[in-house]
């Protein structure tokens, strides 16, 4: 029997309207995003249990991530009951925030993001023998344009490395999932051009 060829993945899906951007915001669905876009792929019941919705509710929210693309059916399961989801991508990235509402929605994106960290902060037993590497760092910096766009590469670059081909079911050995949350953001009015 000759193997089964593996589905081509995306790199990134890349969200530019801002309806789809609203479409993420919902902490639900963030938790099934973090959960798909990390490797898994998950029946609607498996969905529910994580986002701690009714398998209905998250029914409604499996088809409003479809619709924008942002999540898609997997292969049927062996007995043809259950259709999982996954991500049809390795990352998904939010590019719009130039008109009002995009900006709001990405607002919104993040501050479910930010308060997911939070609560991921909140949850970390005072013994867990991984607590003393758990950081969040806050800093300044007086950057030009250019010095602000490639801080933001490298930072990323970084953050590539070891995400590079490691998935919730593929990853080595003595690995334990890690939240990264990167910010660069400009602050104050943008200087006179000299």
């Amino acid at each position: 029997m000759a193997p089964k060829n593996k589905r081509a993945v995306k790199k990134r899906v890349v969200l530019t309207d801002p309806r789809a951007i609203r479409a993420l915001a919902h902490p639900a669905r963030q938790r099934i995003i973090d959960e798909l876009y990390g490797g898994k792929v998950l029946t609607a019941t498996e969905c529910a249990e994580l986002a701690g919705l009714t398998p209905s509710a998250t029914s409604y929210h499996l088809r409003a991530l479809s619709r924008w693309g942002i999540i898609e059916r997997a292969d049927t399961s062996a007995d043809g009951r259950e259709r999982p989801w996954r991500a049809p991508a390795q990352s998904l990235v939010i590019s719009s925030q130039s008109t009002g509402s995009g900006r709001l929605a990405s607002q919104a994106m993040m501050r479910t993001n930010v308060n997911r960290l939070i609560e991921q902060f909140e949850q970390m037993s005072g013994d867990d023998p991984w607590d003393e590497l758990s950081m969040m760092s806050r800093t300044r910096l007086w950057l030009t344009k250019a010095e602000a766009e490639k801080l933001g590469k490298e930072l990323t670059e970084v953050i590539e490395r070891y995400r590079r081909a490691r998935t919730a079911t593929n990853h080595p050995a003595g690995t334990r999932q890690v939240s990264t949350l990167l910010a660069v953001v400009p602050v104050g009015k943008p200087p006179e051009e000299t």
